[in-house]
């Protein structure tokens, strides 16, 4: 049997349980919403600085030190030589493609990773979120059929990059492509002077078939996150401005767009960024030496051993993004605010 001694031991450490737990309870039921809210997405900040802040500060620290050509290591502490030499173009002789267009003719614009990145990137989300836009109010309206137009729609979304890529080299292939042909057998497409007789070893149209590629495969996810926000506006708005006598056009000018254009915000914002970072369909279609971009830039610098250069590159793209980003959050919070 326990001891006196022991009995009130047991009391105390289930006592001192009990009031340490008493403490938490009531620490936590005196925060506000805001700092329970905080509380809650702790975890969440505590993986993201383990995943990305880390390694972003370790790439930033590698773009400060020289290319140690052959070593697969950093060189020494150079400081911003680095970005100053990649901005200048001294970098440009070492790299696959220049960092920064070398005049102001189209051919320097498509051979620079730079312009290539931002024009895939604005041509690509606005085409995006047009026909997104688009086939998100087809499908927000009631017909037969409407949940095999959905599948359809999310099939191009569903296939693989590399299986995407693939796709596109083939269609355009000078020997065996449906819409090219060979100097003998030009397709109208050529004939009119759209494609160049080898598409996929041009800049220009290389560029242009790879965002045809990207607008194919990734308007559906433009669709999808339109139409969740189309779907949570209240319909008793459109019965009203019905019985009113809004025409259509009213409808969705003065209801629709209001409404789901934070929601546009948003899916423009998850493709402004992936299109930044855009590689696997490049690569996978007509190559980064055709089509240079930032990711390119990376990967090829990285691999021929330009390590500070490869982080250069890598912090410019992420500083590009951070730009984009606080944008989009000061449009966000401004609709916010209507």
């Amino acid at each position: 049997m326990a001891t006196e001694s022991e009995t009130r031991h047991g009391a105390g450490t289930e006592r001192g349980s009990s009031g340490a737990s008493s403490v938490v309870t009531t620490w936590l039921e005196n925060l506000s919403e805001e700092q329970f809210a905080y509380l809650l997405l702790t975890p969440a900040f505590v993986l993201l600085a383990i995943i990305a802040l880390w390694p972003l500060l370790t790439t930033m620290q590698m773009s400060l030190f020289a290319d140690n050509l052959g070593a697969g290591r950093i060189g020494d502490f150079v400081a911003i030589q680095n970005y100053v030499e990649l901005f200048t173009g001294q970098k440009d002789a070492l790299m696959p493609s220049p960092f920064l267009p070398s005049d102001l003719s189209v051919e320097a614009f498509f051979n620079s990773a730079l312009t290539v990145t931002l024009i895939f990137t604005v041509v690509a989300v606005t085409f995006e979120t047009i026909i997104g836009f688009g086939q998100a109010l087809v499908l927000d309206q009631e017909f037969p059929g409407r949940r095999w137009v959905r599948v359809a729609i999310i099939i191009p979304w569903a296939v693989p990059i590399v299986v995407q890529g693939m796709i596109f080299y083939l269609l355009f292939n000078p020997n065996i492509g449906l819409l090219v042909g060979d100097a003998q057998n030009p397709t109208f497409l050529q004939r009119i002077g759209v494609f160049s007789l080898t598409p996929l070893a041009n800049a220009v149209d290389a560029t242009m078939i790879v965002i045809v590629a990207d607008i194919w495969k990734t308007s559906a996810f433009m669709a999808l996150l339109i139409l969740a926000g189309l779907q949570s506006i209240d319909r008793n708005l459109y019965d009203v401005a019905r019985v009113s006598g809004a025409s259509p056009w009213q409808r969705f000018r003065y209801i629709t767009l209001p409404l789901v254009f934070p929601t546009v915000l948003i899916a423009m914002l998850f493709r402004t960024i992936q299109s930044m970072r855009v590689f696997g369909i490049i690569e996978s279609t007509a190559g980064c030496t055709t089509v240079p971009s930032l990711s390119c830039l990376v990967v090829t610098t990285f691999n021929n051993n330009l390590i500070g250069t490869s982080a250069a590159v890598a912090v410019v793209t992420a500083g590009i993004i951070a730009i984009g980003v606080t944008v989009y959050i000061i449009g966000y919070a401004r609709e916010e605010m209507v």
